[in-house]
């Protein structure tokens, strides 16, 4: 490489193209690749010889005129142009790396952490305001500036694909997710020398529940990133009688938020429940000594500390935000009573009756974790036939022979099941999976009749698909009179099973083709929600 490149020009490397910068060193070329940033400035010994250290010019193709566009595009390219230079050019540097454009009032948590030394905030903004956006720029700015290297977010199973999605599509932020189903494959990709998962990714969404086991939890606070954000924070807060689970996820960010120089963003919707000891809980991850506080007493001094670590807005509140209009859609809920089918009640009656004998058979064999086990799968089992025949296929249709391998249940995770079954209004924990596993820790006390009659169910069950269910008919007859008045209905479903289930029945019945001019339904699947997808006028809610 006898070559000797001034400063400025472009070079290519590596399957990459670079700028070259000053250099104090002859026998070295500084290089800051052309879509990075300063974190990724490297030298290159001019010494060294090989394919790898290849230095040559880099060079453009010049324009093609089948390539030249109309003024829109241009106009494109000089946007995209001066959004670039933001980077450098504005007071904030993220503003050059996103992909969304933030609303004025998703700007203010990113001004309070930015006058924080140590970043300490409880976002508590509402539902739909946009916490997500709110902790990505926090995240992207704290990168950009290199105040921080790596980002962590501890967030609920179900919402890791989002968060991976959000922080990819929006803020240029690769991250891989870390929970019980993606670990086989992550660990594999480990180079031999590296030490542990946790450290080797730059960036990751930890499921909240993975990380706080007891033998897992020393490994990610040894490796925990500079900035970790806790999703859906008020599950972690601490209570006496919130069981195993909530005390270790409240040990787990506690302890992450001990390390007094490490940056802690926590999110929630509903910060406080009512209960003054939770709410104190979550404001002493932020400061100790806001665990102490008299809520109701709060000197002016006390106030003004603690609005300078905590946020929180209705939409209300930005509905009118620095002369700007933030336009919520307009919701509207619906109840519509129906009746079950001759074949419908029949099968509630048989269950019924089945799940209330669970519960009141004497059984001095029983311990107390089997009773307690058995009332949580009597309601599971009530739950998911009420929900939807596919919800009872899905759950009951497990083979109940070979339940002599099945362990003996010795204790009983109550709060692990009521996410099955109870959906409580303080949080948003409730599990949309199938409650398949609160009827097997306790089915081998089942007796044979029991067994039988639940195999009779499931057949009952599928039987009752289509037009017996007067429920879904219902559904299907209230989403046509709602498309035809134009509204966009979403449909809420208590299990995947069961929006599977409506999904399936609304395709089949209101598909159209896309070639015959009139409006394609399109459906999305969320798990609990079916979404309608088009322009919103007025949306209707439906819950299954």
């Amino acid at each position: 490489m006898t070559t000797t490149y001034t400063p400025g020009s472009i070079v290519a490397c590596r399957d990459r193209q670079w700028v070259v910068l000053p250099s104090d060193i002859e026998e070295i070329i500084r290089l800051r690749p052309l879509s990075g940033n300063e974190a990724e400035i490297c030298g290159i010994f001019t010494d060294i010889e090989g394919e790898f250290n290849k230095i040559d010019s880099a060079q453009f193709p010049l324009p093609d005129w089948q390539n030249i566009q109309d003024h829109t595009a241009g106009k494109l390219l000089l946007n995209a142009a001066k959004l670039s230079l933001r980077n450098g050019a504005n007071s904030f540097r993220c503003l050059g790396r996103l992909s969304v454009t933030p609303r004025p009032y998703q700007i203010v948590p990113l001004l309070m952490a930015l006058r924080l030394e140590t970043i300490r905030l409880l976002i508590a903004d509402d539902v739909g305001i946009g916490k997500t956006i709110e902790a990505g720029l926090i995240a992207r700015e704290m990168l950009d500036r290199g105040e921080i290297k790596r980002l962590g977010v501890l967030c609920p199973p179900a919402l890791c694909d989002q968060w991976q999605k959000e922080l990819k599509e929006k803020f240029n932020i690769d991250a891989v997710v870390i929970r019980s189903g993606t670990v086989a494959k992550l660990e594999r990709n480990l180079p031999s020398n590296s030490s542990h998962i946790f450290s080797y990714y730059p960036h990751i969404i930890v499921s909240l529940d993975y990380a706080k086991s007891d033998r897992r939890r020393a490994s990610f606070l040894a490796h925990c990133p500079d900035l970790v954000i806790v999703d859906e924070a008020h599950t972690a807060s601490n209570r006496d009688d919130r069981g195993t689970t909530k005390q270790q996820r409240y040990q787990l960010v506690q302890q992450i938020s001990e390390k007094q120089d490490r940056h802690l963003v926590l999110l929630t919707a509903t910060p406080h429940s009512g209960i003054s000891q939770s709410f104190l809980s979550l404001l002493g991850l932020i400061n100790p000594e806001f665990a102490n506080l008299d809520l109701d007493n709060l000197p002016e001094l006390q106030r003004k500390e603690l609005a300078r670590h905590f946020v929180q807005r209705r939409r209300a509140d930005v509905r009118q935000w620095m002369d700007k209009k933030t336009p919520f859609p307009e919701r509207e809920s619906l109840e519509s009573a129906y009746q079950l089918s001759k074949e419908y009640r029949e099968l509630f009656e048989q269950v019924y009756n089945l799940a209330r004998g669970l519960i009141k058979e004497e059984n001095n064999s029983l311990s107390y974790a089997q009773k307690r086990g058995r009332y949580w799968s009597a309601l599971a089992i009530i739950r998911c036939v009420m929900s939807s025949p596919a919800a009872a296929v899905a759950t009951l249709s497990r083979q109940l022979g070979k339940i002599k391998d099945t362990k003996v249940v010795e204790e009983l995770d109550e709060e692990l099941s009521a996410t099955y079954v109870y959906d409580e209004t303080e949080t948003e924990k409730a599990s949309d999976i199938n409650p398949t596993s609160v009827i097997e820790q306790v089915q081998q006390t089942y007796s044979e009749s029991q067994k039988r009659k639940l195999r009779e169910f499931v057949k009952k069950a599928e039987q009752l698909k289509g037009k017996k269910d007067s429920k879904l008919q219902q559904v299907i007859g209230l989403v046509r009179d709602l498309r035809e008045q134009g509204y966009q209905p979403i449909i809420w479903c208590r299990y995947i099973a069961t929006a599977n289930y409506v999904a399936e029945a609304l395709k089949n019945k209101y598909e159209t083709k896309k070639n015959n001019g009139s409006t394609e339904l399109t459906m999305l699947n969320f798990g609990k929600r079916l979404t309608f997808k088009g322009i919103w006028r007025k949306i209707y809610n439906i819950k299954l």
